[in-house]
Order: C-alpha cells, then structure tokens, then sequence
C-alpha cells in the first residue's frame, strides 16, 4: 500500500494557525520585505473597505469589517512568509540576490545618462517624423486642419 499524503490545503490552514517561525535566520531581509509589503497591501485594502462602507447606514461596520480585514490580514502575512514553500522560495531569492553583481555608483550614473539621452533623442527623431508626415499629409490633403 502506498503511504496517506496529507492534503495540502489541510497542511496550509495548519500552517497558518502555528505559531512557529520557519528557518528563523534565513532569508531574513527578504521575509520582512515581502511581510510589510502584504501588510501594506492589506492596509490599503482595510482603508478603501471603510471608505466605501462610510455611505451605509451601519455606523458599527465602518470600522468592525475594516478592522477585521486587517487584523486577519496581519497575522496572513506573517503567518505566509513562515509558510515551509514560501519561505524557502523566498530564502532561495535571497541567496540568489547575494549572488549578484552590482554596479558602481559611477557605471549606474553613466548607464543613466546614456538611456536618458536615448529616451530623448527618440524622442526627438519620431516628433521629426510626426511633423513631416503631418506636413506631407496636409499638403496632399489627407488631412484638414
């Protein structure tokens, strides 16, 4: 006989309801990122469920709903990024990023500039464009304006 998986959704829900935290010094900065970031997700959230419930007649559920969207949404994020998969996707990430090479602040500035002035120079090539086009156009009296 082959060995009971346990199912993943009943695996999840228990996840989200323990308390332990998941590889404790691992992919810390990364965890924490991504926590505030549903954090702040889940306030703009709460925030914009207030403002919408402001127009009903229940002057309780204006703050009850809201408060309750981020209170369940505070302890998801947290409980998330202490979730086994995610947490070691997200420590994967970290080491990956670790692994990178940056540039210098000079190479970044020169980079920059020399995709600035491309910007810019495009730019100026197609408004060139634009206005012969237009000028033609208008003198073959395609357009009249």
């Amino acid at each position: 006989m082959s060995k009971e998986r346990a199912v993943p959704s009943a695996m999840f829900v228990q996840e989200i309801f323990s308390l332990n935290v998941y590889k404790r010094t691992q992919g810390k900065v990364t965890r924490q990122v991504t926590c505030i970031a549903i954090w702040v997700g889940f306030a703009l959230a709460a925030w914009a469920l207030k403002v919408a419930l402001e127009t009903t007649s229940v002057p309780a559920g204006e703050l009850i709903f809201p408060g309750l969207l981020l209170a369940s949404g505070l302890w998801l994020g947290y409980r998330l990024v202490n979730y086994p998969r995610f947490a070691d996707f997200l420590i994967a990430v970290e080491a990956e990023m670790n692994k990178v090479s940056w540039p210098s602040r000079g190479e970044l500035v020169r980079s920059s500039l020399v995709v600035i002035f491309v910007i810019f120079a495009l730019a100026f090539i197609l408004f060139g464009y634009d206005l012969l086009w237009q000028t033609l156009f208008k003198s073959l009296g395609v357009l009249k304006y």
